[in-house]
């Protein structure tokens, strides 16, 4: 098995692929008191898990798995981070996503950025060069931590998770909250001077519905879990459009498909470093269970012949690939603001400017229009040192009707060539000309729920 995983992590490193292992070190398998005693419980129960200080036969649970690992005892401290070190040096691993990693700092006096563990884990001369990523709460006091982990870490980000899909249910007063995730969550981690990839953006992830499922279901669907569907979030901010479930209905399979693709697109054209569930670039379903952890079968394997079922998902999830390798602006090492912003390398710059689909610079009065579900984002700048200086324009628009959009007024641009269009199931080539005389008018009617990304240079 181990030479196996070796030889897994190499094959994977050879096709340029980093591993990032998820670990666990929050709770053990022997759950509560009642559980059954396997390692630590019969080892030092004392040391290895935190108990009530007034009764210690009861576990303390941070985690909702029964007990919570005493991370700060020397001795777990000491077991946690050698098999930290054995996964980087023996196996090769370059990463770890922290599971409930809130856990992880909480001392006796709360959550704290400083704490023993994660002092420790920084200042050891192997794991401090690896990648770390927390997901930032349990369900203990003070467990939402979103933001608050050192500096070193990313996190993952549920805000733009629960953020997206709102907006692209069609929830109103979405805007200044779509603008904040879409442009890295600066909110959490700018003011500790991190950069927008401490923001791991994510739609789904293997907790909770798949993309797919994400846009055929508006309630949870666990039976099979044997817990009478009480188990698993019960608020997914999703939406079946028209029939909960499998359906042949044309149109509701092309306003899902849609929504896919826009929910996609946003993703990665969002700042910070886009998460992707596996398989959702392919429509896989769970069929509409959102908590399929106990599911060892179908329900949750992955099907290799399934992947070329929806070959159009597929094929637009490489193009969003294509284009974020593309284009620097996508995937700037800093926040990117509304006024230029030098970056360290001399002579790189980038802004961010909103508009409204009137082509309006945003202002506060735009931005509480609690009923407005479009708008327009523009990207420019050069990040590359190339002497090049490029421009993408997005236009937004959750709303259900077809929504007239004006063209921002911008100096010095080359002829807007579309690069997505998510109306459309096949997408422009991406070396296509200048769009038509109809798209280069000031005005273009953006068909509902879709978006439409352009590209032009800046010609000085």
């Amino acid at each position: 098995m181990i030479s196996e995983f070796r030889a897994m992590v190499d094959a994977l490193h050879n096709a340029g692929i980093e591993v990032i292992l998820d670990v666990v070190y929050n709770h053990s398998a022997e759950g509560s008191r009642l559980g059954p005693t396997l390692s630590f419980r019969g080892i030092d129960n004392l040391s290895y898990y935190r108990l009530h200080p007034n009764d210690k036969r009861f576990y303390i649970n941070d985690t909702g798995c029964g007990n919570t690992l005493n991370i700060n005892h020397p001795r777990m401290l000491q077991l946690v981070l050698d098999s930290l070190r054995y996964w980087v040096e023996v196996m090769g691993v370059d990463g770890f996503r922290f599971d409930l990693a809130a856990c992880l700092g909480r001392e006796a006096y709360g959550f704290d950025p400083g704490s023993g563990f994660f002092d420790a884990l920084l200042q050891d001369p192997v794991l401090c060069q690896v990648k770390l990523i927390a997901e930032p709460w349990d369900i203990g006091p003070g467990g939402y931590q979103l933001g608050n982990f050192p500096v070193a870490f990313s996190e993952w980000n549920d805000r733009y998770r629960d953020t997206m899909r709102r907006f692209w249910r069609g929830d109103h007063g979405m805007l200044p909250e779509f603008a904040r995730r879409f442009h890295g969550s600066g909110d959490f981690f700018e003011h500790s001077g991190r950069p927008p990839a401490a923001s791991i953006n994510f739609l789904t992830s293997h907790d909770g519905f798949t993309l797919g499922d994400l846009v055929s279901y508006t309630h949870r669907h666990n039976l099979a879990n044997g817990e009478d569907n009480r188990d698993g979030h019960q608020e997914n901010f999703s939406y079946h459009y028209g029939v909960e479930g499998a359906t042949s209905d044309p149109t509701i399979m092309a306003i899902r498909a849609r929504q896919q693709r826009n929910l996609l697109t946003t993703l990665f054209l969002s700042q910070g470093v886009p998460m992707l569930l596996s398989g959702d670039e392919t429509g896989r379903t769970q069929l509409g269970n959102n908590n399929a952890y106990c599911q060892d079968n179908k329900l949750n394997w992955f099907d290799w012949s399934t992947v070329g079922m929806d070959k159009e998902l597929l094929a637009f999830t490489r193009t969003l690939i294509a284009l974020r390798k593309r284009f620097p602006l996508l995937c700037a090492k800093h926040f990117i603001h509304e006024q230029l912003v030098a970056q360290p390398l001399v002579g790189a710059y980038a802004r961010l400017d909103w508009f409204s689909r009137q082509g309006e610079q945003m202002t506060k009065s735009l931005w509480s229009e609690s009923m407005c579900r479009s708008l327009s984002v523009v990207l420019s700048g050069d990040l590359e040192l190339k002497g090049k200086q490029q421009a993408l324009l997005l236009m937004v628009n959750a709303d259900d009707n077809p929504l007239a959009f004006t063209t921002p007024t911008l100096a010095h641009l080359s002829p807007w060539q579309c690069l997505i269009h998510t109306q459309l199931d096949t997408q422009p080539s991406p070396c296509a000309g200048p769009l038509d005389a109809q798209v280069l008018s000031t005005q273009y009617l953006l068909q509902d729920r879709s978006l439409m990304l352009f590209h032009a240079d800046l010609i000085l």
